[in-house]
């Protein structure tokens, strides 16, 4: 079927002002979605404001957060700093009691060794002063050490004296004593 010539300029013509109306009237279409568009950003404007309020106050509060931790823990590292410094000052002071302690023993012992020293100088004496007969039978029923301790602090002769007057076998056993000691 062939068309008609009339038809085909209709159609022709048709097309043409389609063309025209479509100039006429995309911008016009390009500029109401341009609207449309800030018209949407306009109404979303209040939207965004309001959430970047509500992110800006997040943010101050973390902020504060943030700065109240560091304050809390900047004061708990100072109280923390100040008990040390006084453990320590105990330490230092518990250290130096204790030297003065052992100062103290030490002395206490040096005069205790005094006292025990003269003591037994006197007991030596009193058995330096006594007739070896006299002296041979109170050594003889002490407890080998503390005749030993007595023996030690008396002249050899006045030792020898008293041996011949003690039983052979004690005189033997306080005379290996006394040799097991050096200082005799």
């Amino acid at each position: 079927m062939s068309w008609p010539r009339k038809d085909f300029i209709t159609i022709k013509k048709r097309q043409c002002m389609m063309g025209r109306y479509l100039i006429v009237f995309l911008p016009l279409l390009l500029f109401a979605q341009q609207i449309d568009c800030n018209r949407i950003f306009e109404q979303r404007k209040g939207e965004l404001i309001i959430e970047l309020e509500r992110i800006d106050e997040q943010k101050q509060s973390l902020e504060a957060l943030k700065a109240a931790t560091e304050a809390i823990l900047e004061k708990k590292e100072k109280i923390i700093n100040e008990r040390e410094a006084k453990l320590e000052a105990m330490m230092e002071e518990i250290e130096k009691q204790k030297d003065e302690l052992r100062a103290l023993i030490a002395k206490n012992e040096e005069l205790l060794d005094q006292i025990k020293n003269a003591k037994m100088d006197k007991i030596s004496e009193t058995y330096a002063r006594m007739k070896p007969k006299s002296a041979a039978p109170i050594l003889e029923a002490m407890e080998l050490e503390e005749a030993v301790a007595i023996l030690r602090t008396l002249q050899p002769k006045v030792v020898g004296d008293i041996f011949t007057r003690m039983d052979p076998q004690k005189a033997s056993e306080i005379t290996n004593a006394l040799n097991e000691l050096q200082d005799f």
